[in-house]
């Protein structure tokens, strides 16, 4: 076991930042007014699942089609990198459909571990040990089920313009993450004469 707090620490404030639970307080209150309820342990644990699945999975699906970790990494280091462009510039590059029930699917899957996620996942699987990024995942599915159980409680304290400083903030830090995941996994490439 390689369990490095470093390692911890910097893969859990990536994972944090891509799935912004926090700037997607929002969203998730108007889908409460919308239905009533959110599963929140349910939507929790689908997401912890999908995400462990796809760090032990993801690697196998992208060698069926031909593609190693660190091109997939330098491909995840542009989708976090655009992401950093949304939080800090408040822009959507990317709209999807607001989903129409509050159910598992639409919160646990493209709300919380979504396809920025889910390629971040791998994308710091290219960069460091999987058991460090386990211990991430679990660590902020603990923060996204407080966040879920608690989320008219903290847009309260919060207010709209003190999510928007937390956002903009983990825009930057997210930014500097994607410059340094594209810098590691483009050297390798050219190291191994991709």
């Amino acid at each position: 076991m390689n369990f490095d707090i470093k390692e911890i620490a910097t893969a859990g404030m990536i994972l944090f930042a891509v799935i912004d639970i926090l700037g997607s307080i929002p969203i998730i209150i108007s889908l409460r007014n919308k239905v009533g309820h959110i599963q929140s342990e349910k939507a929790s644990l689908v997401a912890a699942c999908l995400m462990v699945a796809f760090l032990f999975v993801g690697e196998r699906i992208l060698s069926l089609i031909g593609i190693d970790v660190n091109s997939f990494a330098v491909a995840g280091a542009f989708i976090i990198f655009f992401l950093a462009i949304e939080m800090i510039l408040g822009i959507t590059l990317y709209r999807d459909d607001v989903p129409e029930t509050a159910s598992i699917v639409p919160i646990a899957f493209p709300l919380i571990a979504g396809a920025g996620t889910l390629t971040s996942i791998l994308a710091l699987r290219a960069e460091y040990h999987v058991e460090n990024i386990i211990v991430a995942i679990i660590i902020n599915i603990i923060f996204v089920y407080l966040v879920l159980k608690s989320s008219s409680r903290i847009e309260r304290i919060l207010g709209k313009n003190g999510l928007n400083v937390i956002r903009k903030v983990f825009g930057v830090i997210l930014m500097a993450i994607a410059v340094k995941l594209f810098a590691a996994n483009i050297n390798q490439l050219f190291e191994h004469g991709v």
